[in-house]
């Protein structure tokens, strides 16, 4: 872990998210609204916490996952902060798969409401054979316990996240790679259903400054909490010591 290598880790819940506090669309009634928080506004967020870290060390290095890639990268465009590297795991940035059927997994319409609801029984459906059962108590836990909890069974999120991916999807992503300026290592799982490979060799492929790429064989969407999580975790920090 980072804090085992002399590194100390912040994880921010962005709006919505967590113990963060809820956009207020999340007080209404969903379908009153359309995604509250989409990747330029959770961009704002990062860089609040990003300012309060750079005022406590000289050296940050941001790490985007899943959507984070996103935001991350619409921060890096945007703000151009003094960061030493970017992570980009599990990107999504210019794929092509059918986000309606993507959202119908969810449940959802295309034409999204500000939030959704996720029940236990259905999330834990789509964990497959070989779930790490405890693991996924203790998220679910975290989820449910955090402000996104409704009840012991149920959590709520808002839809930014979806909306962001759906754009990404046609070929319009929050960010353009080709104006990420610092070093940048992008990661994914051989197995990820949602990170494609051709998507992130193109992500790779448009960054301008020094960059890595790297697979782990056999992790999925959530390789940070699966079995070969260790080795990403080492990747990680000798590609921060590089940078």
């Amino acid at each position: 872990t980072p804090g085992e290598r002399g590194r100390t880790a912040f994880a921010l819940d962005i709006r919505g998210y967590g113990d963060s506090d809820r956009p207020p669309e999340m007080n209404e009634p969903p379908e009153e609204n359309g995604p509250p928080v989409r990747a330029d506004l959770a961009a704002s967020d990062a860089a609040d916490a990003l300012e309060f870290v750079r005022e406590r060390f000289d050296t940050v290095h941001l790490v985007g996952v899943s959507w984070g890639t996103n935001v991350c990268g619409r921060l890096i465009e945007r703000d151009a902060p003094p960061i030493a590297s970017l992570v980009q795991c599990a990107p999504v940035y210019r794929t092509s798969y059918d986000v309606e059927d993507g959202l119908a997994a969810l449940g959802l319409d295309p034409d999204l409401d500000a939030y959704y609801h996720q029940d236990r029984e259905t999330v834990e459906d789509r964990q497959g054979e070989d779930a790490n059962d405890a693991l996924f108590e203790a998220i679910w836990r975290t989820q449910v316990e955090s402000n996104q909890g409704v009840d012991e069974d149920t959590y709520i999120a808002q839809t930014g996240a979806l909306a962001d991916f759906a754009d990404c999807c046609a070929d319009d992503p929050p960010y353009d790679a080709a104006n990420i300026d610092v070093p940048t290592l992008v990661v994914r799982g051989t197995d990820d259903a949602i990170s494609w490979r051709a998507d992130a060799t193109a992500l790779y492929d448009e960054l301008v400054t020094t960059a890595d790429y790297l697979e782990l064989a056999g992790e999925d969407h959530y390789l940070m909490h699966g079995e070969r999580r260790g080795a990403l975790y080492d990747a990680v920090n000798c590609f921060h010591d590089r940078a």
